[in-house]
Parts: structure tokens; sequence; C-alpha cells
């Protein structure tokens, strides 16, 4: 709290947030109309009282889809970052921790997955796994995974060599009780930077995804789709295209906001000039 009141980006990226992760979360509540629902006489119609964001091609409600594209794509990008964490996270910190054979061979293994683009690398893991929001989000996961891992295992080398390591060591401490409990938690900034940062990406991949139709398949609403079925219809009804692509505007400069404000704030180098 303390450095939310001396950082006033921080606040407001953390407000800003917050704000579409609520909206997110109660979309069931908060959008005026079912997002699948068709009203054909309705259709392809701006912005009005009954529709304050006009309707799409088959008279669907575009606040109602932008606000349930808003679950899906956070749904499958925190998902997503969220496992890269986990997986690319520990192999990072094992290869800092054993070293040896352990780190040449689990960065070498990263390695390969760096040498594919990134979009890529996950429009193969769709190909093979199937399009779906599912395997959307694991291609993300796979994608962002070697990320997490060479991030982490630099700053983790520094701490293992430390002296309160060696001292939890020199008492009989378990090798995952100091990897838990004395290496993770001082790489805690770094991964909060990062990861609010890579889900600012994921949001823009998984968007990429749906938009090319590998992503959430419909009548699913999804701001990437949105969009690929808007840019159809750009001369007579460019509402769905404009909208959808605003609310992923938004998504990922905030996400991106978020990251800088954190990094300011962490860094100590960087704190006087927050």
């Amino acid at each position: 709290m303390e450095a939310l009141r001396r950082n006033k980006l921080l606040a407001f990226a953390v407000v800003f947030i917050a704000a579409q992760v609520l909206v997110a979360v109660f979309a069931d509540w908060i959008a005026p109309y079912d997002p699948v629902a068709q009203d054909v006489i309705a259709r392809m119609k701006g912005p009005s009282v009954a529709h304050w964001l006009g309707t799409d091609q088959f008279g669907r409600d575009i606040l109602s889809r932008v606000i349930h594209g808003w679950r899906s794509s956070l749904a499958v990008s925190v998902s997503s970052v969220g496992a890269a964490l986990v997986v690319g996270g520990a192999l990072g910190l094992v290869a800092a921790y054993y070293r040896g054979w352990t780190d040449r061979i689990v960065m070498r293994a990263m390695d390969v997955f760096f040498a594919f683009p990134v979009m890529l690398l996950a429009i193969g893991v769709v190909a093979v796994l199937g399009p779906r929001s599912f395997t959307a989000a694991v291609a993300i996961a796979i994608v962002y995974t070697p990320i997490f891992a060479r991030l982490l295992r630099g700053p983790a080398l520094v701490v293992c060599e430390s002296d309160y390591v060696t001292g939890a060591r020199a008492v009989g401490a378990s090798d995952a009780r100091i990897i838990l409990m004395h290496v993770l938690p001082n790489l805690a900034s770094v991964v909060l930077v990062q990861t609010s940062l890579l889900l600012s990406a994921a949001i823009l991949v998984e968007a990429s995804l749906s938009f090319l139709g590998l992503g959430v398949q419909p009548p699913t609403p999804s701001l990437g789709l949105m969009l690929s079925e808007g840019r159809n219809f750009l001369m007579l009804s460019p509402w769905s295209a404009i909208f959808s692509g605003l609310a992923i505007l938004l998504l990922s400069f905030g996400l991106n906001l978020l990251g800088d404000a954190l990094r300011d704030t962490l860094d100590p180098r960087l704190r006087g000039r927050a």
C-alpha cells in the first residue's frame, strides 16, 4: 500500500487493470444482452440507446460480446502465462541450483524453443492439437516457458552463491526447501515484472491466434475473432472491428503500464526516478 501511495503511476495501473478484470469476472451480470443471441432485424446497426456499441452482422450486441471477449482473452492469457511461469521457473531454478550437466541439458532444450519465432511455434502447436481455447493456452505456455526459464536462471545463479544459501546447506536443509524458502522469494520482483509484461504479450498472441481462427471458436466471443469477423464489413459497419481492437489495446496497454510501474518501483536504480 505504501508503494501505491508513493507511485501514482503504479496506483493508476493497478486500478486500470483491476477494473478490466472485474468487468471480465462479472461479465454475465454486466453485459446487457446474451453475447450469442441473434437479432437479424437489428444487424449491423450503429451505436444507439438500445445497443451502446452497435450490433454485428448477425445482430449480436457488440458491447456484450466485447465484455465476454475480455473474459476469454484474460482466461487464456492468465492460464497460459501461469503455466509457463510454473514450468519455466522451475526449470530455471533447478538449472541454476544444480548446474553442471543439469544446467546444460535444460538450457540447451530451452534454446531449441528459442530458435522458433513466437507465432510460428504457437501456430504449429495449435495445428497439432486442434484449434480451440485450451490448445491456444497450451501453445502460448509452450512459447513463454523458455523465457521464464532463462529469466530466472540468471539471478538465481547469484542467489545460490549467497551466504544464507550456503548456511542453509550447512545446517542440512533439503534442496527443495532451499529453493522454495531462500532462492525463490528473492526473485519475486523479477517474476512480478516479467509476468505482467508477458501477460500483455500473451493478450496479443491470443488475439492473433483467434484472428486466424486457431483460438477461441465461434460462437464464443473473443476479441481477436470479433476483429477477424468485423474486417469483412468495415465499409458497411466498422463498429465490431473498432471496439474489439480498442479492447485489445486497453488490455495490452494496461498490462504494459503495470509492468513498467512495477519495474520502476521494485528496481532500486529506478526508484528515485519513479
